[in-house]
């Protein structure tokens, strides 16, 4: 299966998964070109500076 993904650093990146509600996931980043997924997530439901919450869940 073939999957692509866009990395949202920005606000703007934020709200538009928000408003689209797209399914989102959490990584970490081990190296330079490696990730880890940290939870599979789901859809944003709230957003601010400091943290986002997906699934009911915050992540920072």
């Amino acid at each position: 299966m073939n999957h692509t993904y866009k990395v949202l650093k920005s606000d703007i990146d934020l709200f538009a998964a928000t408003l689209s509600q797209v399914r989102v996931y959490v990584v970490q980043s081990l190296c330079e070109d490696l990730v880890s997924v940290v939870d599979y997530g789901g859809v944003v439901e709230k957003f601010s500076s400091k943290s986002v919450k997906i699934a009911g869940k915050y992540n920072m």
